[in-house]
């Protein structure tokens, strides 16, 4: 990222263990930067967070405080209700109350190594229960007690011949569309809420794509992994509804889906 502090029109990646929640969040906050043709002195300067703070929150590194959110929503004249309900959806992932995040200040007071310890301990803890949220979805069919859980079909080690491998068969899911109460349902997830990314894996990233097919779009096979076709297919769906187009299925997309 240019650390003088001008306008951006190529963005560095997002680091891909990134919340969804936050992933959203920050995507947002470029977005506002872009189009209001803000630098990060200007920001710095308006907002009493310096630049280093500011790449930091651009980037993903470092949760930005819920003064720094208002004050960019301002500054970029975009409707501040939306930034602060993203950012509080993102400080909940984060694991952190906003008010918790670091005060304005023209510079950065240098980091002790105390602090910089705790910092990896953190990234590390974070990393770790991403990794078993993840396996844990691969193996057991899960809806956060809207519809019922199953077990993952596993490949039977005991039929493979000595010397020979096989793979693990995929669940299967099917759609079996149908309106209730005025939203359609697909048979694999009821949720309404539930935060989907590229790279997520489940029975709501199957009913995504269930109701993704039903909306004449196509995500590719009804696998329940987010993959690429997927997240096009939710952009096309986005673009259609009016919606931002970021790839990321929220309570907003939920709705589109769901009419």
């Amino acid at each position: 990222m240019n650390a003088s502090g001008g306008n951006m029109s190529r963005w560095k990646g997002l680091p891909e263990e990134l919340d969804p929640r936050v992933r959203q969040l920050v995507v947002r906050l470029r977005r506002v930067k872009d189009h209001g043709g803000l630098s990060l002195r200007r920001l710095a300067a308006k907002t009493g967070y310096s630049t280093s703070s500011w790449e930091r929150y651009l980037s993903g590194r470092s949760l930005p405080p819920r003064e720094a959110v208002e004050a960019m929503a301002r500054l970029g004249g975009d409707d501040p209700v939306r930034l602060l309900a993203l950012h509080e959806v993102a400080a909940e992932a984060w694991g952190k109350e906003p008010e918790q995040q670091e005060p304005p200040a023209a510079t950065d007071p240098p980091r002790s190594h105390g602090r910089a310890l705790r910092i990896t301990l953190v990234a590390g803890s974070v990393a770790l229960v991403l990794a078993v949220a993840a396996a844990v979805l691969l193996a057991v069919r899960l809806t956060d007690g809207e519809s019922k859980a199953a077990a993952v079909p596993l490949a039977s080690s005991a039929s493979t011949a000595p010397g020979a491998t096989k793979e693990s068969e995929p669940p299967l899911y099917t759609c079996k569309a149908q309106r209730i109460d005025g939203r359609w349902y697909a048979g694999n997830s009821r949720t309404l809420k539930a935060v989907l990314a590229t790279g997520n894996a489940g029975p709501e990233v199957a009913e995504a794509q269930c109701l993704l097919r039903e909306a004449g779009l196509s995500p590719g096979a009804v696998d329940g992994i987010f993959g690429p076709h997927t997240e096009q297919a939710v952009r096309e769906l986005q673009k259609r509804s009016g919606l931002v187009v970021d790839g990321i299925i929220g309570p907003h997309t939920w709705k589109a889906l769901r009419e």
